[in-house]
Order: structure tokens, then sequence, then C-alpha cells
């Protein structure tokens, strides 16, 4: 019998993410590009669309609200840094 349950999501932290060379504040990005169509947020970076269209355009401060929206709404579904 096979295990049908999705894996657990890892919660994205900005605790733990890289940055890139040139960045300041590094993108919440994971490479797992999906809309969640019953959310509106991306199922690996738990952005918004129109948050992940500011990224580039955001200032530091825009960069980090982004992110504590996004640690917030893991929190919310009920995910906990590792």
């Amino acid at each position: 019998m096979s295990d049908t349950t999705a894996p657990a999501r890892p919660f994205v932290a900005l605790a733990t993410a890289v940055c890139k060379p040139g960045q300041t504040v590094p993108s919440p990005c994971v490479n797992v590009c999906r809309m969640s169509p019953s959310s509106g947020w991306c199922e690996g970076c738990w952005r918004s669309i129109d948050e992940i269209r500011a990224w580039s355009k955001s200032d530091d401060a825009g960069k980090l609200a982004i992110w504590a929206e996004v640690e917030a709404r893991q929190r919310a579904a009920g995910l906990a840094p590792a």
C-alpha cells in the first residue's frame, strides 16, 4: 500500500535563505513556481503574484516586509521553522 499524503512543505525562512551575488536581501524563491488556485500564493515561496512582480523593484525595506508576510502566512498555515 502506497502513502498518498503529500510530503510536508519546508518552512521558507529569511534566516536560512542564501543571497545571490549583489543581493542584500535574498529572495524567498525555492524554484517551485506554482500558484495555488485556492490561496493565490506561490506553493514554493508563499508570495502573491503581485509580491513576485514587485520583488525586483523593491528596496530592502520592501523585501523585508514581503518576507514578514511570507513567514506569517506559513505560521498561519501551521508550518513552523525547522
